[in-house]
């Protein structure tokens, strides 16, 4: 019996969660609808959210009923002249004349359209903001790169930079200031310690350090294989199958190799050792250039040797951020509807209701946290 405490106070996380996002979306998106609505003459009745019984109702003095309903998922806008909550039309006849311009199927042609699409454009409004508000708030990357501070790892890993060091190169390779390697470097050699070139205190000196891109976890894919076998962010994995890894390449190519085979992983954490066995799931990735790939992935994403300084940006570098991240999801998505429906990717990349909320609920349970610097450094992130 005690054993069914978790697991339903975790399901019940997951059920709030979701409804608290569906919520939001939903308000969000109804809310668009009514305001143009509004502005170009068109009257709505009521503003719901939720479905069955009314718990609380207000009427606004543009006449619009404002409530919360028992059933909290989702909610409507209905309008003038509209026979359900659906805003499906039939009622105009109920309407005088005189208002018939004020109902949906009464309203001119642009009134319609605008109204009708200012509910997406509004959730796209919505994500923008709250990119745009992330990126303010948790900054980007200082130039020139300078540790903040240090991630805990293994003592095997060169423990030679120090918070205030201002990172120049490593391996003999520069660094951007997202922490990512010039596109014309060479390989890094997959040592667990390698020289980095740093200025301390105003001198330049060498010093040894940890790869720079360690098999260490960033993140963990909610409802990935990584997630259900219980590995965390900050664990590095030391072996997959008794082979030793040091650098997240070599651990995503195992994975990759794998075809879908168990794995046993080596993992450190926090000083001890342990040992999870994985199976591989098939999964389809969009690339950065369009189009997909499909790849044998666990659920990892590498993660970073230090947390850099960061620095605000300015507020038309961090809106055009936003918008490119939004961009990058309208056009993933689209992408991965025309391949699933061509048959070149797979339909269980799909997630319904059930699958949207588990994902919610892991996300709470996880604090919902980005790295302070990941939407600087998403192309470069490693998946494994």
């Amino acid at each position: 019996m005690d054993a069914l405490i978790p697991s339903f106070g975790n399901a019940a996380f997951t059920i709030v969660a979701f409804v608290i996002a569906l919520s939001i979306i939903v308000a969000v998106h109804e809310y668009g609808h009514y305001i143009v609505g509004r502005w170009t003459g068109i009257r709505a009745e009521v503003f719901s959210l939720g479905f069955g019984p009314v718990l609380l109702a207000r009427t606004d003095r543009h006449g619009t009923r404002w409530q919360i309903a028992a059933l909290p998922f989702g909610g409507y806008v209905k309008f003038l002249g509209d026979a359900n909550a659906a805003s499906v039309g039939g009622a105009e006849h109920r309407v005088p004349e005189a208002e018939r311009r004020h109902t949906m199927m009464g309203a001119p042609l642009w009134a319609r359209v605008l109204t009708v699409a200012a509910g997406p454009l509004a959730n796209f409004l919505l994500t923008i903001l709250l990119f745009l508000a992330l990126i303010l708030s948790q900054g980007r990357p200082s130039e020139p790169l300078t540790v903040a501070s240090l991630t805990p790892l293994p003592p095997a890993y060169g423990a030679g930079l120090q918070p205030g060091d201002e990172i120049l190169a490593v391996a003999g390779r520069p660094l951007s200031a997202a922490g990512g390697l010039t596109p014309d470097s060479a390989p890094l050699p997959a040592e667990p310690v390698v020289e980095w070139t740093v200025r301390r205190n105003g001198q330049e000196m060498v010093v040894p350090g940890p790869h720079p891109i360690p098999s260490l976890v960033g993140g963990v894919n909610p409802g990935s294989a990584a997630w259900d076998a219980g590995l965390q962010p900050g664990d590095v994995v030391t072996a997959v199958d008794g082979r030793p890894v040091v650098a997240f390449d070599q651990l995503a190519e195992a994975v990759a190799a794998s075809a879908g085979a168990p794995l046993r992983l080596t993992v450190w954490r926090a000083g001890e050792t342990m040992e999870f066995t994985l199976l591989p799931r098939r999964t389809d990735l969009p690339r950065p250039e369009g189009g997909f790939e499909t790849r044998w992935l666990i659920g990892l994403t590498a993660g970073d040797v230090f947390v850099p300084v960061t620095e605000t940006p300015g507020l038309a570098e961090a809106l055009a951020a936003a918008v490119e991240r939004l961009w990058f999801i309208i056009t993933s998505s689209l992408s991965g509807i025309v391949h699933m429906i061509s048959g070149a990717i797979s339909t269980c990349n799909l997630s319904g209701p059930v699958g949207i909320a588990e994902t919610s609920g892991a996300m709470g349970l996880a604090g919902g946290s980005w790295p302070s610097w990941a939407l600087w450094r998403c192309s470069r992130r490693r998946w494994g």
